[in-house]
């Protein structure tokens, strides 16, 4: 059965530790944005033996590309992009000390054994409620390569931010768990 849980990102090791897939967690504190074309570069700097332009030690990156915010808003839509555009360079950065991410759908068999070995969870957010997701967006501060619009990395100070863990940092697989009382019918 799952729980429901409040945390605070950056995770720490624990927090990281302590997540089940299936447990339902509130995030409150700071995620960072970033969508494939970051990481593409992200890692295109790590290949040239450069420094990262942010610190990725116990952050968790949120795979979302938000829409423009109206006048109103700190940001528009912000639902999550599907994380498999990520797997080819996931690897890299969780080596670099990335403790979670949040997306949706599937991981490879690559990204699962590097979320294994380094201790890292993988968490879903609900695709479709990108406006609901937005309400919990505080601030939306870009930090590194701006001229990528809606796919640069970014801050974002967020308060009871919604989201299942899908994979827990010891392989377990809320996805499989939850299909398998069907498959046996």
């Amino acid at each position: 059965m799952s729980n429901e849980k409040r945390i605070t990102a950056p995770f720490s090791r624990e927090t990281a530790a302590d997540l089940k897939a299936g447990d339902r967690v509130l995030i409150s504190g700071t995620i960072i944005a970033a969508r494939d074309a970051a990481h593409k570069r992200l890692v295109e700097t790590l290949d040239k033996g450069e420094g990262l332009p942010v610190n990725l030690e116990g952050q968790v990156v949120y795979y979302v590309g938000p829409s423009p915010a109206k006048p109103d808003q700190v940001i528009g839509a912000a639902g999550p992009t599907t994380s498999g555009r990520m797997d080819s360079y996931t690897p890299r950065l969780i080596e670099h000390g990335l403790r979670g991410m949040i997306g949706k759908g599937y991981r490879s068999d690559e990204v699962v054994k590097a979320m294994k070995s380094h201790g890292v969870p993988y968490l879903a957010a609900v695709g479709g409620a990108g406006a609901l997701i937005a309400r919990s967006v505080r601030s939306y501060t870009v930090l590194a390569y701006g001229e990528l619009g809606p796919e640069a990395v970014a801050a974002m100070e967020v308060e009871d931010f919604p989201a299942i863990v899908v994979i827990d940092a010891e392989g377990n697989n809320y996805y499989e768990q939850g299909q398998a009382p069907y498959r046996a019918l």
